[in-house]
This record gives C-alpha cells, structure tokens and sequence, in this order.
C-alpha cells in the first residue's frame, strides 16, 4: 500500500538533515564508493520553513571537491536551468574526486518569482554572508553555506547571471588575494581555461573578522580557491547563455582534474579580456532611466550613458563616465532608485 506524504510531513521529516548537524556534508563525502545523493537541509525560523537541495556526487577515484551552486537569486535563471542540466549529465563514473551542486540556493525566491530577496524575509542572500545559526532563513541559509558547504570545498564557483532589471555581459570574476597568491593564481588559470571572453578581478581588503557578504568572497576569506560566472540578463533563459555556462563548468572541471571526460570544448574562442578596476556609478535620483547602451558596449571617460527623469518626463540628470572602459552591467529596465547600481564598469588600470 503506497502512503501519500504532505508537503508539511516532508518538511518535518527534513529536519533530521538540520543544518545544525556540522558534519553530514563530510559524512557523505567519507563514504565508500562511487554515488550520487541528493540531500534535503531543513531550515526553519518562527514560523517560516524552506530548506537547501544539495546534491554530492562521487567518483571512483580520490581527488578534490568541487562545488558549485546556483540560484542565490533565484530570479536568474540561466544559471539555474543549466545546472539543472548539468546534474542530469554528470555521472559519478566520470568524475575524480567529487561534486558539491546546490542547483538552487534560494527556493524561495525562484518559486515566487522574486528579484534580488528572498520573500519570506525580504534579505537579500547574496549580501547575508557569513550568515546565522538563528537568524532569519536567509541568515540560515548563509550559515549553511558559511558552515557546512565551503569547509569541505577544495574549489568553491558560485554562478550568477542579469536579475530582472539587470542586462550584462558574460563574464567570470575572482578576487585577487595576494596574501594567499597560489590561490588566486588557480582562480585565474580556472577564469582563462573557462572560454569565457571576459575575465574580472576583484580587489580583497577584507581583514579575517570581516563580513564577506558574498558567498565567494566568503569562500576567499575562509582560504578556498573561488570564483563566480556571471551570464544571463533581464530574469529570463537564453540558451545561449546556458551553454555558456555549461561549457564554462565542464571546461573548469577538466581544467582542476575532477572531470575523467571530456563533455564539450569552446571552439573560435576570441582573445581574452582581463579587466581588473570597475567603477560603480550609482542612481542619483529615483526616476525613470534612459539609455541606448547595452552591457559590452566600450565608453569614454565623461561621455553621456543616459539620463534620469522625474514622472512627469523632466530631466534631472545627466549619467556621465569617470573612466574608459566597457559596460559589465546596467539597469536594463525604466525604473530606478537611489543608490542602486546603474551601470559597472570594467576597466585595466
């Protein structure tokens, strides 16, 4: 006789995988042979419940944990669906060493369709790190990630792509640590051999006590080699931009030895652009925005981006450049609102 299970069971059932218990990620990476398991946490504050997917896959033979996650916003999707491809690809018989997958970090954000927070709370989880034990959900699900994911990771990528409102350019990023310079220097040879045209680093100033906010800055604070895929744009699924990624990954793992089998090679590849400055130009005023630009696009130094207008139509600003460079990213949609980021952009110093 087949007994259904409610939703809420399931949920109290995923308790026993509580993210309190610090060692089950290792625990599963221990064990003998070669697998694949899926794992629920269970997370819960007050009243409100959601919980993390992680999947571990494990090869035959011993080597290093690669981990990557997707999904910490769950309004980016190209990220989301190709690692929901990726896990339906990999098999352990053609991995060395294992894989830690989150397929999506913020349920609850890609169920409901929401940009940028998770609404159960309204944070933000790309900015919650190092998180909580007993915070919020998202404080919870930073904590995980902080506690039990990163610790067990030899290499640590966390993909992103263009939110709702957000049109750029693909590329792959690192921060560049030069306290710990093997390190960073892995990050960047992983950045060169990802296809990826693109490659941005990221300064680190961040002392040991710091809050990394991020969760592969958090990844670089803790001593793990880390990087981050951006592709995608405007909350929506290019395919384009999920063969990117997927090529990106499989090109990264044949790269840090965890692949024994070559999936697919970026072919016509064009020269790589390293770029290591980016200049933030902020909304100076809520309004509705405008632009012809696009991310890629090259700019000159105080030349005009777009302007803002009130809502009536009348303009109020003028959006100028500081510097050369090329757009990274940009607000893609009319609205805008003080202090968010209107456009990133990338440049060598």
């Amino acid at each position: 006789m087949i007994k259904l299970i409610s939703k809420t069971a399931l949920l109290s059932v995923f308790v026993a995988f509580s993210m309190m218990k610090s060692q089950s990620v290792k625990e599963i990476l221990n064990q003998e042979g070669s697998f694949r398991k899926d794992t629920i946490f269970s997370i819960k504050s007050d009243s409100k419940e959601t919980y993390l997917p992680v999947t571990i896959i494990k090869g035959k033979e011993k080597g290093s944990v690669f981990t990557i996650v997707a999904g910490i916003h769950g309004y980016e999707y190209p990220p989301i669906v190709a690692v929901q491809e990726l896990l339906n690809e990999i098999r352990p018989e053609n991995i060395k060493g294992s894989l830690i997958i989150i397929p999506i970090a913020n349920v609850e954000s890609f169920q409901k369709r929401t940009p940028f927070i998770n609404p159960l709370d309204g944070k933000n989880l790309n900015t919650a790190f190092p998180g909580s034990s007993n915070g919020t959900p998202t404080d919870q699900i930073a904590h995980l990630i902080t506690k039990e994911i990163i610790p067990n990771s030899t290499i640590f990528l966390d993909i992103h792509g263009g939110d709702a409102s957000e049109d750029l350019l693909p590329f792959v990023c690192y921060y560049n640590r030069k306290d710990i310079p093997e390190n960073t220097k892995k990050a960047h040879d992983l950045s060169l051999k990802s296809g990826i045209q693109y490659v941005v680093s990221y300064s680190y100033t961040l002392t040991p006590t710091e809050p990394a906010k991020y969760a592969f800055k958090e990844a670089t604070q803790q001593g793990i080699t880390a990087l981050s895929i951006e592709a995608g744009k405007l909350g929506t699924v290019q395919k384009d931009n999920v063969d990117l990624i997927k090529t990106a990954v499989y090109n990264m793992l044949e790269n840090s030895g965890n692949s024994v089998k070559r999936k697919s090679k970026m072919v016509n590849q064009k020269s790589i652009v390293l770029l290591n400055q980016q200049d933030y130009i902020r909304v100076p005023e809520d309004g509705i925005f405008y632009s012809e630009l696009k991310s890629g696009d090259k700019v000159k130094k105080n030349q005009i981006l777009g302007y803002i207008t009130d809502k009536f139509g009348n303009k109020k600003h003028d959006i100028v450049s500081q510097t050369n460079g090329i757009i990274l990213y940009k607000v893609g949609t009319p609205p805008v609102n003080k202090g968010e980021t209107l456009f990133c952009i990338g440049y060598n110093e």
